[in-house]
């Protein structure tokens, strides 16, 4: 509120009240605008002018205004704990958290059966001697 506001407040009010409570308050509220001036002053004088500010860099602003990076602070929290867990442990919880679409599971490892040779042993070594052999 401005002063010429609040004077013309107070001289409505006072009026009010009759003169003898006009000399009374008349005191009291020129004290109460001075106050208010005052208070309004203060507030202005506080504002910085440009003589007053500091230039700073951009890149230096820039810098500050960056998120500084956690990763050195969190690897050394996970490093620090020496807990690890087993691979069988792991392989189990992969598996329950994978997706339930057919597409998404892996395929089953099939059974192979072992290869077998209609050859022995001995009868590889006898066609090895007679093939080198006649070279």
């Amino acid at each position: 509120m401005s002063a010429s506001v609040i004077r013309r407040g107070l001289e409505l009010f006072s009026e009010k009240d009759g003169a003898k409570h006009k000399q009374k308050r008349n005191s009291s509220s020129k004290k109460r605008i001075r106050q208010l001036q005052r208070a309004g002053q203060s507030s202005q004088s506080n504002n910085n002018t440009v003589k007053d500010k500091h230039i700073r860099s951009a890149v230096d602003e820039y810098r500050k205004k960056q998120k500084k990076s956690q990763l050195s602070s969190n690897l050394k929290y996970f490093l620090r704990t020496s807990s690890t867990t087993q691979k069988q442990h792991t392989a189990k919880e992969v598996q329950q958290s994978s997706s339930r679409r057919s597409c998404d599971q892996p395929d089953l490892p099939e059974a192979k059966p072992k290869e077998t040779s209609v050859f022995t042993e001995q009868e590889f070594q006898t066609f090895q001697q007679e093939y080198f052999s006649r070279l």
